[in-house]
Parts: structure tokens; C-alpha cells; sequence
């Protein structure tokens, strides 16, 4: 992959706020959304989520879980050629306490800062993603999957 197409797809990252989020529940594949970070410089999605919300359960019983990110639609681009990144990553709650979870909360918000009150709710959590495997499409006949060190050095941008 050039670095010209490598940024563009880390650039979904960056300018997608939502992203399908695939769980596993009881035994059938779901799917829903929710709103992520990757900090600047990390390797690890944050997400936050409602303890009532049924991925979360899922993620708990089951903590592999698949992220989905589409490029927005465009009149000049067909739909099986819009750019987009799948992850495949492994769902870790963060304890309240501790520098890791601040630092989480901090960067969450910096992106959503209108989410601030649902960090004072006792039922949302703070889950961390860390991707163990990549599939990016950049369009027709321009996939590449990583795994390993080229998807961290790829994620760190």
C-alpha cells in the first residue's frame, strides 16, 4: 500500500465519527452503532457505552468484536467503491480509577464534548478497542489486510 492511499484510509479515522460496531449476541452477529475516538498517535479506539445497551453486554461475554467505518456517499463513487476500514479488536473496560482511564475520558471528549454528561452517568463506560487485524479497501481492486506491526504503525499514522 503507498503512503499516499495508507493516509487517506487513516484519514476515516480521523473524519468519521460513528462507525458500525459488530458484536456477538447470544450466538447471532449484531450490529450497531457508536461514536469512537483514536487519539492522535494511538494504536487503541475508545468508545464509551451504556451498561443498559446490549453491545455492551455482548462485549463483556464476548470481547471480540469488529468495527466498520465508511467513507461518506458521493454522486461520482459506486457504493462498493467507497473507501472503508474494518477492524478486528479485542473490547477491554477500563476501571474509574487510574491515569488510563482519564486520559481516555480526556480524549473522548475532545472529540465529543457534548457527551460530557454521560461520563457523570454510573451506568456508561469507557472501552477500549485494540485492533488485532485490519481489512481496508481504498476501492475496486485496492484492498490490504494487516496484522501485527504494520497495522499499529498504520493506526499510529
Amino acid at each position: 500500500m503507498d503512503t499516499d492511499t495508507a493516509t487517506s484510509l487513516r484519514q476515516l479515522l480521523a473524519t468519521q465519527p460513528v462507525a458500525a460496531l459488530a458484536t456477538l449476541h447470544r450466538g447471532e452477529p449484531a450490529v450497531s452503532m457508536v461514536p469512537f475516538v483514536l487519539p492522535p498517535g494511538g494504536a487503541q479506539v475508545i468508545i464509551h457505552v451504556s451498561g443498559l445497551a446490549t453491545h455492551t453486554a455482548d462485549m463483556l461475554a464476548h470481547p471480540r468484536v469488529s468495527l466498520l467505518l465508511v467513507d461518506e456517499a458521493r454522486a461520482d463513487v459506486s457504493a462498493q467503491a467507497r473507501a472503508r476500514v474494518s477492524l478486528q479488536c479485542d473490547a477491554q473496560v477500563l476501571p474509574r480509577e487510574g491515569a488510563a482511564y482519564e486520559q481516555a475520558r480526556a480524549d473522548y471528549l475532545a472529540r465529543f464534548p457534548d457527551s460530557a454528561v454521560t461520563f457523570e452517568l454510573g451506568d456508561f463506560r469507557v472501552v477500549l478497542l485494540r485492533p488485532v487485524a485490519a481489512r481496508l479497501v481504498a476501492g475496486f481492486g485496492r484492498a490490504y489486510s494487516l496484522v501485527g506491526e504494520q497495522l499499529e504503525g498504520w493506526l499510529r499514522g
